[in-house]
């Protein structure tokens, strides 16, 4: 056995001998190397690839994974672009200039998707996910209000965001990276997004900008874009105060073109200076690869562009990250031309389809109470009808379905409404109706394990869509 205090040498016998045996037997899987340090000897490249694959077998399937947002397939075409591209770092751009020219079409793409006024004439960026684009559209938010302040001869020290309860972490990491103070309008069961209620109350004239999220993490639901203008146009009306949009539209902001073509979230909106979105959710590609845009360049402010002088060639940068995978932004643009608008619409459309069809299936059984019905983006909830059942909860439920091989997460809504506790299901390219039948089947078997253990109120038992 190899460890980490002892160097074993292998004699030329021993050597050939490993070529020779079959792969299970060879030394390093038929002993074991260390996990924690650096094995002393080197080893056989397919054992070292065996090891690797079967310690990676025991994650979740990724095609089953009903949590996660993130693209899960791609075909084999962009599977070989994908091995082609993997050397290109996204910075090197005086390196790769055909690859740098290819992320400027893809924002253009999505500026034109977004009807920003001149798409042409806008300004955009690709970046390693959703996260890191929302920061970006948060530093020129912060940026822009601070320089109107210092013009104006006010102090600029002390920034707030406003933003729904319901927000995505990257934003609350935004506001402690970067000092700007976090203002949560909570939502509740009257108001389950940020729809403008009492929003006066939480704007001053230190507000850098307002985040209208297109598709919450939690439930999947839209937040009403020109209804938050209007009540920020009232504001104005009243105040004076100026105060411009955020879209976040990290999964809405490749759905709404497409499925909701006629719904008013994006530059159409006469607020909205920035959005963002992630090219390895809804845009279909894996991660990692999100996107940003502003209306016009006035609203990233020149000094957030950094020009450096990189390998030959002097090149302007606004990104938290500085080397990055460049493949992704091949596979986006491979996408873009692959699918194009009728493409993506159709993709879209099956999503929420399934999700739709799924979510009806699901608010017919008696356990359940649906939050949302997967119609803005493919994404829904549910949670545990009130008085159903006390021997049971949807962790319990959520525990049962992955030993059946379905990650359906478990966890409570935000502040305010933290005693709810919901279940979601995100419907991805690839999760057809066929698979949804699987899961739902699963779901109602797992269902009745828990009753046949605990049993539901009598009355409960009588309800219509529940059956044993």
């Amino acid at each position: 056995m190899v460890t980490t205090s002892q160097h074993v040498e292998r004699s030329d016998d021993e050597r050939e001998d490993a070529e020779l045996n079959p792969v299970f037997v060879r030394p390093g899987e038929a002993t074991a190397l260390p996990k924690f340090r650096m094995p002393a000897d080197e080893s056989l490249p397919e054992t070292a690839f065996q090891i690797v694959r079967d310690e990676a077998m025991l994650d979740g399937n990724a095609r089953l994974n009903l949590a996660t947002f993130v693209g899960t397939w791609m075909d084999d075409y962009a599977s070989r672009l994908y091995l082609d591209a993997a050397d290109k770092n996204m910075i090197d751009k005086d390196e790769y200039p055909q690859t740098a020219a290819i992320e400027t079409r893809c924002w253009t793409m999505l500026a034109d998707l977004w009807h920003a006024p001149d798409p042409d004439h806008t300004i955009g960026t690709s970046t390693i996910g959703s996260s890191e684009a929302c920061m970006l559209a948060g530093l020129a938010l912060k940026r822009h209000w601070q320089h109107a302040r210092k013009a104006a001869g006010k102090p600029s020290d002390a920034p707030n965001l406003v933003m729904s309860s319901a927000v995505q972490v990257c934003w609350e990491k935004f506001c402690n990276y970067f000092e700007v103070e976090p203002r949560f309008v909570p939502v509740s069961l009257d108001h389950k997004v940020l729809d403008g209620h009492d929003l006066a109350s939480y704007v001053d004239e230190n507000t850098i900008g307002v985040v209208a999220i297109m598709g919450v993490t939690y439930t999947g639901m839209y937040e009403p874009v020109e209804q938050l203008a209007a009540a920020l146009d009232q504001i104005e009306a009243d105040t004076g105060l100026d105060v411009k949009l955020h879209v976040d539209g990290a999964s809405g902001g490749m759905i709404a073109p497409f499925v909701q073509p006629d719904l008013a979230w994006d530059f159409r909106v006469g607020r909205v200076v920035s959005i963002n979105t992630s090219g390895h959710k809804y845009g279909l590609v894996y991660p990692g690869i999100g996107w940003v845009v502003w209306r016009t360049a006035e609203y990233l402010p020149d000094d957030l562009v950094l020009k450096v002088s990189y390998l030959g060639g002097e090149m302007p940068t606004f990104a938290l990250n500085f080397s990055r995978p460049g493949a992704q932004v091949l596979l986006q643009y491979y996408l873009l031309l692959r699918l194009g608008r009728d493409g993506y619409r159709r993709v879209q459309e099956a999503c929420r389809d399934v999700a739709v069809y799924l979510s009806g299936e699901i608010g017919k059984l008696a356990p359940f109470e649906l939050w949302n019905d997967g119609s803005d983006i493919p994404v829904f909830a549910w949670r545990l009808r009130d008085g159903y059942t006390q021997n049971w909860n949807l962790y319990h439920l959520s525990d049962r379905l992955r030993m059946k091989g379905w990650l359906v997460p478990a966890y409570p809504m935000p502040a305010d409404l933290a005693d709810i506790t919901v279940q979601r299901v995100v419907v991805r390219n690839g999760f057809s109706h066929d698979l949804a039948d699987a899961f739902l089947a699963d779901l109602k078997a797992e269902v009745d394990y828990l009753d046949a253990l605990s049993g539901p109120m009598p009355s409960e038992r009588q309800q219509p869509g529940f059956h044993h």
